[in-house]
């Protein structure tokens, strides 16, 4: 194991696909375009395109061969392309398992024994292609600045990620589960006829100044990041405070606030995990602990 095969497999964890063939393999990696302009008024596009030499230059002496780059408005594709019994290629399927892409991948329990600095390249894989950085990601008021991690409808990867993210120091700060008490606690859409509404993605969010340290590789990606962790930061540093002292504090740290919410009909919903089907939750702490993120025992 090395840095930059870390950061390919956080990347294909994160928003891969994986087409077996007979004698060869293809893996492709999907990096969502979440708006056509950063923060700054430039082309995502344009952005995307640059930042491709430096995954290149991480990933080709990697692989020994050439990655095929391809963009849509909406996204850019990277694709690579490997005979099976290449012991790369062998590798990353032992990684994954069976997974073909990030709907059922999980992160294998050997990336927990990654060195340090392999688990963080890891993260950085993931969040190039699943992460976002944007002004309107703030929590209660500006400049309570967040990373949103968008992650289908994969359960076991949120807590996976969220478990990684624990094993390198950088706390979760809410997740915004697929789950009807989540996402339609007052019953509002149910309410309207939109008895599924719910079943969106799942939101991890981070701190922008938490998840400063890990980074992106994607240019507009960390230039957002670096002005959100900064704007989050100067309060604090104007009052002569730590920031860490607020922001670098995990959920069972905290003073959980439960707000009661009424029963949901989509409480047992088959796309609800068999081990919390059934259950009303007030919180998104409850179903993390439930699912496995929580407090080492």
């Amino acid at each position: 194991m090395n840095v930059e095969m870390a950061y390919l497999l956080g990347m294909i964890t994160g928003n891969g696909e994986i087409q077996r063939g007979a004698t060869e393999t293809t893996v492709s990696i999907d990096i969502p375009h979440k708006k056509l302009e950063t923060e700054f008024q430039n082309d995502v596009g344009i952005y995307v395109r640059a930042s491709i030499t430096d995954i290149r230059t991480v990933l080709e002496p990697l692989l020994g061969t050439s990655l095929t780059f391809s963009q849509s408005a909406n996204y850019s594709l990277l694709s690579f392309r490997k005979p099976n019994e290449d012991y790369l290629m062998r590798e990353v399927l032992r990684y994954i398992g069976g997974a073909t892409s990030s709907d059922n991948v999980r992160i294998s329990p050997e990336v927990f024994n990654f060195t340090f600095d392999e688990r963080k390249q890891f993260v950085k894989g993931f969040a190039d292609v699943t992460g976002y950085i944007r002004r309107s990601n703030y929590a209660f008021s500006e400049p309570n600045y967040r990373v949103y991690f968008e992650i289908p409808h994969n359960w076991e990867l949120v807590v996976d990620f969220c478990n990684l993210l624990k094993s390198i120091d950088i706390p979760v700060q809410a997740i915004d589960w697929a789950h009807p008490n989540m996402r339609d606690g007052n019953l509002t859409k149910y309410n309207q006829g939109k008895s599924d509404f719910w079943k969106k993605e799942h939101q991890v969010k981070v701190w922008a100044l938490e998840f400063q340290p890990v980074g992106f590789v994607v240019l507009h990606k960390q230039q957002a990041l670096d002005y959100f962790a900064e704007e989050q930061k100067k309060p604090y540093v104007m009052a002569g405070k730590d920031p860490a002292a607020r922001l670098h504090r995990y959920y069972w740290e905290l003073t959980q606030r439960r707000k009661e919410k009424p029963v949901h009909p989509g409480e047992n919903d088959d796309f609800i995990p068999e081990e919390i089907r059934g259950k009303h939750y007030e919180s998104w702490t409850e179903i993390a602990k439930d699912l496995g993120y929580k407090k080492d025992e």
